[in-house]
C-alpha cells in the first residue's frame, strides 16, 4: 500500500503556469503508473494525465493536450504535472492517482490509490 501527497496547488492568473507535484510513500512507486484527474460537471473524477512506470509513455486529455505536461522521478518517488497556459476552466482539485500495474490507464476506476488533492484556481 502506498501513500499520495499532493501539492503545489494554488492560486495563479489566467495564462500563468504551475507544477503540482504527487510524493509517493513505499518502495514500490516505480512498478505503479500513476495519474492525474479532477472533477467535471457529471464525473467525481475526470481524466488528466496518466504515465506508465517508466515514463516513457504518456495520455492526455484532449482538453490539456499541449499545455499539460505529465512527468515521472521514481528515485524521488514523485510524479509532475505541468500546467502552461492555465484557463479559468482548469480551476478544479486536482488528484493524484496510483494503480499497481505498470501501464497508464484513463479511467478512474483503474486506479487503486488516490490523493487527496490539491486546489488549483485559475482567475481572469
Amino acid at each position: 500500500q502506498i501513500q499520495l501527497v499532493e501539492s503545489g496547488g494554488r492560486l495563479v492568473q489566467a495564462g500563468e503556469s504551475l507544477r503540482l507535484s504527487c510524493a509517493a510513500s513505499g518502495r514500490t512507486f516505480s512498478s505503479y503508473a500513476m495519474g492525474w484527474f479532477r472533477p467535471a460537471p457529471g464525473k467525481e473524477r475526470d481524466f488528466v494525465a496518466t504515465i506508465s512506470w517508466s515514463g516513457a509513455t504518456t495520455y492526455y486529455a484532449d482538453s490539456v493536450k499541449g499545455r499539460f505536461s505529465i512527468d515521472r522521478d521514481n528515485a524521488k518517488n514523485t510524479v509532475y504535472l505541468q500546467k502552461n497556459s492555465l484557463k479559468p476552466e482548469d480551476t478544479a482539485v486536482y488528484y493524484c492517482a496510483a494503480r499497481t500495474i505498470v501501464t497508464p490507464a484513463r479511467r478512474p476506476a483503474s486506479y487503486d490509490y488516490w490523493g487527496q488533492g490539491t486546489q488549483v484556481t485559475v482567475s481572469t
